[in-house]
């Protein structure tokens, strides 16, 4: 098909536009919901649960994305990038559809279930599809201004709570103050399905689907090159012997446990383990229940503590805007290092903090735990948030880059269900002990990435092969490494 935005730049931006757009949408259905878990009229429609049932309405959404990942799993490979983001649009229309006209635990429930599994979708397919659309010099900002945009999406979220927090609770409208939040979903999701017609097909799936002259025309179009231009070529060259290199017979789950010749299996649990890493710090804590945090464990009201969170959400996309830019030349590794060892040190201030509780230096202690919020969230948007999305998709080989994704990203929402499920448990029986859990993670994770994760910054999608394999089969593919950029990458450990 011809691309609806020309050749060249323009395409390039509409590519972008469009994946960030959908990561706006993403971002927007993990902020709506808390500010609205504190209002009557919805608190009246599911009863007024205790805290186990409130964690469960709010993180069945997150296992719906588990679901979605895993269906991506099944038909990803089958349908392609641009149909598999289609069609996780048309299951966020009609989850929120149901979720703005729920009236009922069951329904809710239901309904949010059936929403992430459009978000799952979503989030396993539109990374994957970014990268294997970008020149490697430029990928990891690319890509990295994807979450970048989730940022923009919670804080709409966040204040567009805010903002119907007005309506009265005893109005005869006091129901469109959750409904309709919610039911804006919708808006993005017909942008972004509006706009996947416009854009091509990844080549790198062309190719693996053997339409080699449908993929060839696409790397044409993204950088508006004849098919004889040397950096088509090069590229086209490069992905067929990258290809050949990986035909040991496609993903097949006892590549987890195996060794082949790409150690695929070892880049799948890379993945899990990074997107991992990007749940289990504790940010869901505050992306969902912030508000409910600051008026329970904090003492601020109601009001205060809705403002307060729409302030501390915009340190999410301000942070993320660092390696928006600059993550090209700040490496994969060491920001996650040294920002997971600074969110530790956040978690630990809030405990530390919060542990006056019922002294008679309660109050300032507490208000000032307030300052270590906003700095998470700016660590965290500027490393933690951002480099998991682009480390995921980069480091699996492509005959296992649509599977191998999709479990990565399960990752992130099984483990995201968990830390939502949880959280208010924790917090109400726990109090200030609870963020301890989030210091031992975080600094753990300094280590963890240390030693088992390589540096991928600046290599191409195939020359990220090339540090998974031995020197036979570089040679028997004829691979370039005349760079030097894998040794280096390889030896990337010794020297940090």
């Amino acid at each position: 098909m011809q691309p609806w935005f020309g050749r060249g730049k323009p395409l390039q931006l509409a590519i972008s536009a469009c994946c960030s757009f959908a990561f706006v949408l993403f971002g927007y259905d993990q902020g709506v919901f808390s500010g609205i878990i504190g209002n009557e009229d919805f608190l009246d429609i599911v009863d007024h649960p205790n805290d186990s049932l409130l964690g469960i309405i709010v993180s069945s959404y997150n296992l719906g994305c588990f679901f979605g990942c895993i269906l991506t799993f099944m038909i990803g490979d089958y349908l392609g990038r641009r149909r598999v983001m289609w069609l996780a649009m048309a299951f966020i229309t009609v989850g929120a559809v149901l979720q703005s006209t729920a009236y009922g635990v069951p329904h809710m429930i239901f309904a949010r279930v059936f929403t992430g599994i459009g978000t799952g979708m979503e989030t396993s397919t539109v990374p994957m599809y970014q990268s294997e659309l970008c020149d490697a010099s430029v990928r990891g900002r690319i890509v990295a201004s994807e979450p970048l945009f989730v940022g923009v999406g919670i804080v709409i979220a966040y204040w567009f709570d805010y903002g119907m927090n007005y309506i009265s609770p005893t109005s005869s409208i006091a129901s469109v103050a959750w409904r309709l939040p919610i039911a804006c979903q919708i808006i993005f999701a017909i942008v972004v399905s509006i706009m996947i017609f416009g854009v091509p097909e990844s080549p790198r799936y062309l190719y693996q689907q053997g339409k080699n002259d449908e993929a060839l025309q696409v790397l044409c179009d993204v950088h508006d090159c004849g098919p004889d231009d040397p950096k088509i070529v090069k590229e086209s060259r490069e992905i067929l012997e990258a290809m050949k290199l990986e035909m040991d017979g496609g993903f097949k789950w006892r590549n987890l446990l195996q060794r082949d010749s790409v150690q695929t299996g070892r880049r799948v649990l890379l993945a899990w383990g990074m997107q991992f890493i990007n749940q289990v710090g504790g940010i869901n804590l505050i992306v969902y229940y912030v508000p409910t945090v600051l008026t329970n464990n904090v003492g601020v009201s109601r009001e205060m503590s809705l403002i307060l969170g729409g302030c501390i959400n915009i340190m999410f996309p301000v942070g993320s805007l660092i390696p928006a830019f600059f993550l090209d030349q700040m490496g994969r590794r060491r920001p996650m290092m040294v920002l997971s060892f600074a969110l530790a040190c956040c978690m630990a201030a809030v405990a530390a903090l919060l542990s006056f509780k019922g002294t008679s230096v309660e109050k300032p202690t507490a208000s000032a735990s307030i300052v270590f919020f906003f700095l998470y969230m700016f660590f965290f948007g500027a490393g933690p948030n951002c480099i998991p999305w682009v480390y995921v998709p980069e480091i699996l080989p492509l005959h296992a880059r649509a599977k191998g994704t999709a479990i990565g990203i399960s990752s992130n929402w099984i483990w995201n269900f968990t830390i939502v499920m949880i959280t208010p448990v924790i917090l109400n029986r726990l109090q200030w002990k609870a963020y301890l859990i989030f210091v031992v993670t975080n600094a753990l994770f300094v280590p963890l990435i240390y030693f088992f994760y390589p540096e991928t910054t600046r290599l191409t999608l195939e020359e990220i092969d090339m540090l998974f394999v031995d020197d036979a089969h570089r040679e028997k593919f004829g691979m370039d490494t005349e760079k030097g950029s894998v040794q280096e990458m390889e030896d990337t450990p010794e020297k940090l």
